[in-house]
This record gives C-alpha cells, structure tokens and sequence, in this order.
C-alpha cells in the first residue's frame, strides 16, 4: 500500500505540472494585445510564435517602409537598420515604395517566412484588417511605427510607435495664431498636404485647423497633397502662386515639400520667410538650415529616429513583457534663430 502510494503521488505531480505548463502557455495564438481597447493604460504583449525557438537565438523582424521620399524617411529607415544591426536582429527590410499593394504583399511575405515580429509604417490609413488578420492566425505579432492604421480592432496590433501628428499640427497653428494674434485683416494661407489617406497627412491638417479656427483671420485658402515630395511640393506651389495674388503663409505638412516650395516661391521673385511666412514639419537638416537662414519661419519637430525604440519594444514583446499600446516620442519645435543653435549638432 505504501509503495503504490508514492507511485500514485508521482503521477498525480507528473499530471499537475503537465497542467501548469499547458495553462502558462494560454496565450500562444493569442498575438497582439489590445492597443488602447477600454482606456487600458498597458498591456501584456504576447510572446511571439517563434515556432520553438529558444532564447539566445537571433530575431527576425520583418520591416515594411512607406518609402524614401523624404530626408526623413531616409533617416528612419537608417536609424532602424543599424539599430537592427547593433541588436543581433535578422532584419528583413522591404520598401513599398509608397505603395499600398507592395506594402500588403511584403507582409504576407513577413508571414510566410515566419518572422518572431512584424512592423510597419503603413502608406495609408484604410485598408489593413485583412492582411493583420492573417499576421494574428499566424501567431505573429504587429508593432506600427510613425503612422497609425484606423482599424477598429485593436487587437490586431500590440503598439503603435510614433509621433503625435495632431499635436503636432497644434504647435503649427499655435504659433501662427501667437504670429498673427492682433491681426486686423484677413491672412491668407495655402497649405502642402502630406500624402492623401495618410495618418499624418490626415492629423497635421486637423490639428492645424482645430488651433486656427480661433483666430477668423486666419483662413486658408487653398489646400493640395505634395505627397510630401520635394518636386511635388515645388509643383503644387507654382499653382498657389499662379491662382492666388495674395499668399501670407505656407504650412507645408514636412520639411521636403517645404524646400520645394522654397524654390517656387524664389522664382516667383518673392522671399520665403518675409514675403510668405513659412511653417513646417520634421526638423531634417536641410529644412534646418532653410530655416537658420530665415527661409523658413518655424518648424515642428517629428522624430525619425526611432530605431532604438522598436528593437527594445520587439525584444519586450518576444519576451512576453507589458507593452505600452501607444508610444509616443519626444519632440520639440524650432524658431529660426532656435533652428541656427541646434544646427551644428542635428544628428538627421
């Protein structure tokens, strides 16, 4: 009898780890957490299906870029590559080239060479569930960086990594509206939009007019993408110039458009920064020294270096650490004579 009872005691241990095991494990199919979802300030992030690997083994992250169409978006997808670098991570990068359809087929490569984490910055707003839906039966999980989706389901992404696009608009008109406070007369402004559909494009322009719609002087007059392109930029503005006499500010949604927009307004015989009043985003060299030459009037900070920021977030994520739903990166804004100081030691 005793003997059978040290046998019967083993098995019942043996049955209770097995259990134990099994109910820590719950949570492997379930791959992103709910970003925001009910106002939760954190949440656990999933440890990814790494299809058993063990820990010491490289990450694979797989990356999809909008694109190189701007100073800024070179120096992201640069910040990424050596942080990925500097990290151990196996990095498999694609540019979508500001394409929606390479962007969706890069990610359904991501999910058929079975990457531990998958991110991107998406080139539009719309138009993701289907291809997250297939990420999350995968067993992979998703991290966005610099640009939102607006997906209602929330679980279908672990974080969102990135600027506040719509404080920054704020700070935009918060310093035209501080510029033009005792204006008597009408101020006329033309405005360079970002690429249409995209999170920033979308959000610099409503937190722009949601701060200008306090001054009624303040109007704008005439508002086209610049695909935050420095050629378009140049394009859109002849045609301001050409259909507008009268044009007192230009709020340029990133710097490139901005210095595109420079060399219409140049040809035009007219002074960017005197004539027409120059407001922009991103704070890249070449719009900081556009700007410590008085070419551009103020600049709102949007910081592409977020490299180091995704690598700790796809580690804790791995690692099946808590993982913030939305990760917002320091920034600040520029005058020109603020933009001429921080010029010589501008890392992008």
């Amino acid at each position: 009898m005793k003997k059978f009872g040290k046998m019967g005691a083993a098995l019942l241990l043996t049955l209770s780890m097995t259990m134990l095991g099994a109910c820590g494990n719950s949570n492997g199919g379930n791959t992103a957490a709910n970003a925001g979802k009910n106002g939760n300030a954190a949440t656990e992030a999933p440890a990814a299906d790494n299809g058993g690997k063990t820990a010491g083994k490289s990450i694979t992250l797989g990356f999809s870029q909008v694109g190189a169409e701007s100073g800024w978006r070179s120096a992201n997808t640069k910040s990424i590559q050596d942080s990925a670098k500097e990290a151990g991570y196996t990095l498999k990068f694609s540019d979508a080239q500001q394409k929606q359809e390479n962007q969706i087929k890069a990610l359904r490569s991501f999910i058929q060479q079975k990457v531990d984490v998958i991110s991107f910055s998406p080139v539009v707003e719309s138009g993701w569930d289907t291809v997250l839906k297939e990420a999350k039966a995968a067993g992979i999980p998703v991290v966005l960086t610099d640009r939102a989706v607006d997906s209602k389901d929330t679980s279908l992404y672990v974080t969102f990594l990135g600027s506040d696009f719509v404080e920054e608009g704020r700070k935009a008109g918060q310093w035209l509206t501080e510029q033009y406070k005792d204006a008597a007369e009408d101020v006329n402004i033309v405005e360079l939009q970002g690429t249409t559909g995209s999170a920033p494009a979308n959000d610099r322009m409503a937190g722009f007019a949601e701060v200008i719609k306090g001054n009624p002087h303040l109007k704008i007059i005439a508002s086209q993408t610049g695909d935050f392109t420095r050629a378009k930029g140049k394009e859109v503005m002849q045609a301001f110039l050409k259909a507008n006499k009268d044009i007192d500010v230009l709020y340029a949604h990133n710097d490139d458009m901005a210095l595109g927009a420079i060399q219409a307004i140049e040809a035009a015989g007219l002074k960017p920064g005197q004539d027409i009043k120059i407001i922009s985003v991103d704070a890249v060299k070449d719009g900081m020294q556009a700007a410590s030459e008085g070419k551009i009037n103020f600049i709102v900070e949007c910081n592409p270096l977020l490299g180091p920021q995704l690598m700790q977030v796809v580690q804790d994520i791995v690692d099946g650490k808590t993982v913030e739903p939305r990760i917002v990166t320091e920034e600040t804004t520029f005058t020109s004579e603020q933009a001429k100081e921080a010029l010589p030691s501008r890392e992008y």
